[in-house]
């Protein structure tokens, strides 16, 4: 088998390829022989050791991962030969081949490509949670979302759409702004030149009931103020690089709230819960009701690339590494 191996804590270009021996079956597992691995941003933070969870060197990143069982474990009854099924690792992913236990790998729906597969799962599990779990949105609501032409932010646009939100959708180009609308987006605004706090009031008539910030920085600092009363901000992340001083007076003004959202986290406490929360968004996939956009593809020699343009925020949409 091959891989992308990370030697060292460096910069993305110094990821290697390696041939590797394939790793040995226990009892309870199935071999996968991988066709797609998403590629996120966290992957990138991973690899050059920005990220709060350090892995043991050397190590394979990508855990997002979609392949066809090729081998059953001892007691593997649950799948079969020939399956075809998404496994979220957390690393491992970045190869030809992976080997997984049986119960994290779920069959894939026959309405999502490989590349879909590959690349729903982080974001979509995080727009879930975050609007259904942790900010208990209710329809006819208005959502404003951060880097909505990136990955994270496109999926809190289409789940904010099929659970009957308002979406107003801040993007820094017209390609990120046209793919938010084709997810559902009610309205735009081009956070490159508008001020999207003004915008953001204007569109909605009073301020919006929460903020969706994947961004962080400046951005979420200044939209924190285009909450209505009772408005809510939602901590996703900082791909700025820069995590926002959120003013406390502004959280007290009109009794706003701040509402963190950690969902790998959460996942490794309730996994129960999860497994719950997974099965209702593949079921709302199935159904049509969300839409996960088709990936852009990298090969398998180019992961470097697509770390790096998925971390400076060039992808729209997602990016899915091909074996």
């Amino acid at each position: 088998m091959r891989a992308v191996v990370c030697t060292s804590f460096a910069p993305l270009d110094q990821l290697v390829i390696e041939e590797r021996p394939s790793a040995p079956l226990a009892a309870g597992q199935v071999r996968v022989r991988v066709t797609a691995a998403g590629v996120n941003f966290v992957d990138a933070l991973l690899v050059q050791g920005l990220y709060q969870i350090k892995p043991p060197l050397p190590f394979v990143p990508g855990g997002e991962t979609v392949g066809i069982v090729t081998e059953l474990g001892e007691g593997v009854t649950s799948h079969s030969l020939g399956d075809r099924v998404l496994i979220t690792s957390g690393f491992g992913g970045f190869a030809t081949e992976m080997v997984s236990a049986a119960s994290r790998a779920v069959i894939v729906p026959s309405s999502l490509t490989d590349g879909q597969a590959a690349t729903f799962m982080q974001s979509y599990m995080t727009a879930y949670f975050a609007l259904v779990h942790r900010a208990k949105m209710q329809p006819g609501q208005w959502l404003l979302v951060l880097g909505a032409g990136g990955g994270v932010g496109l999926a809190a646009v289409d789940v904010g759409r099929a659970l009957g939100l308002k979406v107003i959708a801040a993007a820094s180009s017209a390609a990120k702004r046209e793919m938010a609308q084709s997810r559902g987006a009610v309205a735009v605004i081009d956070s490159s030149i508008e001020d999207v706090k003004a915008r953001a009031k204007e569109i909605s008539g009073d301020g919006v009931d929460a903020v969706y910030d994947p961004i962080g920085g400046k951005l979420g600092e200044e939209c924190l103020r285009s909450l209505r009363e009772d408005g809510q901000f939602i901590v996703i992340g900082f791909a700025s690089g820069d995590i926002p001083k959120l003013p406390a007076n502004q959280v007290l003004l009109r009794n706003r709230r701040v509402t963190g959202v950690d969902w790998g986290a959460w996942v490794g406490r309730n996994p129960a819960e999860n497994q719950a929360l997974v099965l209702q968004v593949l079921a709302k996939i199935a159904a049509g009701e969300l839409n996960p956009v088709e990936p852009v593809s990298y090969p398998f020699e180019q992961a470097a690339q697509a770390l790096a343009d998925q971390q400076q925020r060039n992808v729209v949409g997602k990016a899915v590494l091909i074996p």
